[in-house]
């Protein structure tokens, strides 16, 4: 079964097959307002309170994910050291 993101308070928008479990694998995020597919999950593990990720999108972009079991929230970390990843975002008016 995929699920659509669940609605947390402030959660980030991530995609997820679920099974057994809810969150057992990501499988689409929204970075920046553009939906990624997920390729491939590097790691997975668990962590008190929650479950990790290390994906890999389909344009090559490396994502750690996290959802907060508590919470019921996603949290979304981009780990390119590229500089559209770590810019504010522009709103397209003159600097």
């Amino acid at each position: 079964m995929t699920d659509a993101p669940k609605s947390g308070r402030s959660s980030e928008l991530v995609e997820c097959h679920s099974g057994y479990t809810y969150a057992e694998r990501p499988i689409a995020l929204v970075w920046r307002g553009q939906r990624l597919p997920i390729e491939a999950i590097e790691d997975t593990w668990r962590i008190p309170g929650g479950r990790r990720f290390r994906v890999r999108t389909e344009d090559g972009r490396v994502f750690e994910l996290f959802y907060g079991e508590l919470y019921d929230e996603w949290r979304i970390h981009s780990l390119q050291s590229d500089a559209s990843d770590s810019a504010p975002s522009h709103d397209g008016s003159s600097p």
